[in-house]
């Protein structure tokens, strides 16, 4: 705690806020029941709002331990005895939750909270709010049977948002309430967490729209930062992120674990810390393995040459470091990144938000000094301002092309499509060859237009919208995709391919889910 409130704390998250392009953060501490918070610099830039412990935020992703946790409560109820961790999921949903693969059929509800499914991502499958059919939660489980799994239950870690928006649907069915009412009953109000709302509309609803923080991405070509869009509405997220909260109040929610306090006994705490599943050495954020690596070298051992072992359990994630256990789970969205920690042998937490993508550095580099502190780490008694951390510029903002480097995707990615190509083929059959509706059943409709001499597509009614631009490369089949999201300048490659029937494109593939050995493959299906 001590660290907080040390007379250097503002001047070194300042610098940090300034090298990564960070125009708010907010932070919360908790030893036991006594707690220190504090805000830095803006909510919003316009008009300018200073941002307080009380501003609030999107939490992102960390916001998945209370889906957890209305979860775990339903298990707790003993007026729900059919709701267990290992309750198939196809016997709580019937006709709703359908997997692809008699292998999947035995998935439960521990499995989708500890995303062991095989089920990866497809985040660009699901339809946004502004679509002419907008996904809910209900629809996102229903599609389940639509899109494909690429391994087997329960043999590998594979992070998937939509299994929390399925777990918030199952809440749904069983409770007989909506999702955010059984939020505030359950959860949030025992808690005291009065200004935690899911989504944007409850908590303006509750008067809190004023202290609503503006996310923000610095865009490094124009040397300034851009606002994000805020919807107040998105119910295919739900579950998986979606909640407002400010450090003040999220942090109840951290001492609610600690201490095994309000609706959460020691029987809810020890299913949601469980560790349900390893993940793997790809999976281990590049600040944790610093963190061991940082370790060993206090200690004079060799750094290993694999990553520290990291578990998810439910809703968060599990690691030992400097001999204590570290409970946490981050969060990522556009414009928004967040943490919240605890280490429960310390009864020490933590919370941290930011505006920007580049808050993703800053939220790191203060969570690790916060814990290293309390856990007598690497970097415990250092100075603030003698901290070496300069890292991290706003990701997203690319400032080259593949055709400034030979050995960039984009040329990988030729290769791949056409082994030995020099360079691209010409494209001699019409684009009107190409362009209609497409359709897969799993990600629905693809329309391929003709702009500016191109083929393209617009999906940003998606609800991780993006746009494609098709760059040919050779047998008038194989292209690149350049997949750009709201705030890209050039766009990540992807591998395309088209199917022809004479003079005709009649099937259309695209890589949107990496994890897959194949594309997604979408049916023409205008006349």
């Amino acid at each position: 705690m001590d660290i907080v409130r040390s007379p250097d704390f503002a001047a070194y998250v300042t610098r940090l806020m300034r090298l990564c392009h960070v125009p708010g953060l907010a932070v919360a501490v908790a030893q036991g029941d006594e707690v220190v918070s504090a805000g830095f610099g803006k909510a919003s830039l316009d008009p300018e709002v200073e941002c307080t412990a009380d501003t609030l935020f999107d939490m992102a992703s960390a916001s998945k331990s209370l889906t957890a946790a209305s979860v775990a409560l339903l298990i707790a109820d003993e007026g729900h005895p059919d709701v267990q961790w290992k309750a198939r999921m196809e016997d709580l949903l019937p006709g709703d939750f359908i997997m692809p693969g008699s292998d999947h059929s035995h998935v439960t509800v521990e499995d989708i909270l500890s995303h062991r499914t095989g089920m990866p991502s497809h985040d660009n499958s699901y339809l946004g709010c502004e679509a002419d059919n907008p996904d809910d939660a209900r629809s996102i489980t229903r599609n389940l049977r639509n899109l494909a799994v690429v391994a087997p239950n329960r043999s590998s870690y594979m992070y998937c948002n939509m299994m929390y928006t399925v777990a918030s649907y199952l809440v749904e069915r069983v409770s007989g309430l909506s999702f955010g009412d059984y939020l505030e009953e359950r959860l949030l109000q025992p808690l005291g967490m009065n200004d935690t709302s899911l989504q944007p509309v409850r908590a303006r609803a509750k008067g809190l729209g004023d202290r609503i923080a503006k996310g923000y991405v610095w865009n490094e070509h124009a040397a300034k930062y851009e606002e994000t869009p805020c919807n107040d509405d998105a119910p295919e997220a739900q579950g998986a992120g979606c909640v407002q909260s400010s450090v003040n109040d999220y942090i109840k929610w951290v001492q609610a674990m600690m201490n095994r306090s309000g609706p959460i006994s020691e029987d809810v705490y020890q299913g949601l810390v469980e560790k349900r599943i390893r993940q793997s050495d790809d999976d281990v954020p590049e600040d944790v393995v610093w963190e061991a690596e940082a370790e060993a070298e206090a200690q004079g051992d060799a750094p290993s040459d694999k990553p520290p072992p990291l578990y998810y359990a439910v809703g968060w994630e599990v690691r030992e470091y400097c001999q204590h256990t570290i409970v946490s789970h981050s969060g990522s969205e556009d414009g928004f990144r967040s943490n919240h920690f605890f280490v429960p042998e310390l009864n020490f937490g933590g919370v941290i938000v930011g505006n920007s993508g580049g808050a993703a550095d800053v939220v790191s580099e203060v969570t690790h000094r916060l814990i290293d502190e309390v856990v007598k780490g690497p970097d415990a008694g250092r100075g603030l301002l003698d901290s070496s951390s300069d890292s991290g510029s706003e990701s997203g903002s690319s400032t080259g092309s593949d055709d400034d480097n030979e050995l960039g995707p984009g040329a990988q990615l030729r290769q791949q499509l056409c082994p030995g190509i020099k360079e691209a083929q010409p494209q001699t059959m019409p684009l009107s060859a190409y362009t209609g509706r497409y359709w897969n059943e799993g990600y629905r409709e693809m329309v391929v237009e003709e702009r500016d001499g191109e083929l393209a597509v617009d999906a940003m009614k998606r609800s991780m919208g993006f746009h494609l631009r098709l760059e040919h490369v050779s047998d008038q089949t194989k292209y690149l995709a350049y997949l750009r999201e709201r705030f890209d300048r050039e766009g990540q490659p992807l591998k395309a391919e088209f199917r022809l029937q004479g003079d005709r494109a009649v099937r259309m593939g695209l890589w949107l889910e990496e994890q897959m050995k194949d594309y997604v493959w979408f049916e023409r299906i205008d006349d």
